[in-house]
């Protein structure tokens, strides 16, 4: 149906001058300026959205590469490690379970740090309360 409506040069024109009509001549080309900028946007974003995707996967690759004592270790895992048969599973078992370990160090210290925050908030709110005089509490 709207295949038979493009099939002759007299329909478009006419559907031409319908458009400049109903638009006016002035609004058509800030429209199509405004249709060009919009696809400019559009066309940027999804290319950047592609080359955020190459660099996750060349970050994940560089990160795999990556030997585990490469990596620095936390003070709190510097401790003298128990005897272990030398054996490479068991070896790459252990730096897996000390890198886990460091990850759940940082995220228990970081969550210990929040709490301390908020207690200091609660207390610091708790004392400008107390100092508020007599005269100045509702009755």
């Amino acid at each position: 149906m709207i295949g038979d409506l493009f099939d002759s040069p007299l329909k478009i024109a006419i559907i031409a001058v319908v458009i400049i009509v109903l638009f006016g001549s002035k609004k058509l080309p800030v429209a199509a300026r405004s249709l060009g900028r919009s696809m400019r946007i559009l066309k940027s974003e999804v290319s950047s959205l592609h080359d955020d995707d190459d660099e996750a996967e060349q970050t994940v690759a560089a990160m795999a590469t990556v030997p585990p004592t490469a990596q620095p270790a936390a003070p709190q895992q510097i401790a003298a490690p128990a005897p272990v048969p030398a054996s490479a599973p068991v070896a790459a078992d252990q730096s897996l379970r000390a890198q886990q370990t460091v990850s759940a160090q940082v995220q228990i210290d970081s969550l210990q740090q929040q709490i301390r925050e908020l207690k200091d908030v609660k207390d610091s709110s708790a004392k400008e309360t107390a100092s508020v005089s007599a005269d100045q509490k509702p009755v």
